[in-house]
């Protein structure tokens, strides 16, 4: 499994610790975006990637890191089994703070929508709620 964080300023995921949860370490500080493709040249995984690039500003501002499952690595297994996630296919998972899959998607899912969707959580609106 590789973090792929393509100039968003995102921070890398490390195994090791926890490999019985790969996502554990981000629980209750920071929403996930799992990209899962079969390979790194996948269109669908290419396409997320552009989508996500000029968005940086958003992401940062809603606490989301974005973590690959790229290949058949051992991490990537891991991190798929976590998530039930076929292998051989581009998905697309948004996890919430509170490590459950909010958003499940077999094609890029637009920044608009994944924004929308987090901005609609409880504990994003408490996180706007309690900036102003």
């Amino acid at each position: 499994m590789r973090t792929t964080l393509i100039g968003l300023g995102l921070a890398a995921l490390t195994f090791g610790a926890a490999m019985a949860g790969p996502l554990d370490t981000y629980r209750w500080r920071s929403r996930v975006l799992v990209l899962s493709a079969p390979d790194p040249a996948d269109a669908d995984l290419r396409a997320q990637r552009a989508a996500l690039g000029p968005m940086r500003g958003g992401v940062a501002e809603r606490d989301l890191v974005v973590v690959e499952a790229i290949g058949d690595t051992p991490e990537a297994r891991a991190l798929r089994a976590q998530l039930s996630l076929p292998a051989g296919e581009f998905r697309a998972v948004l996890v919430g703070k509170d490590g459950g899959a909010k958003l499940t998607a077999a094609a890029p899912i637009p920044p608009q929508k994944l924004f929308a969707t987090i901005d609609a959580m409880p504990m994003r609106r408490g996180e706007i709620e309690g900036a102003r």
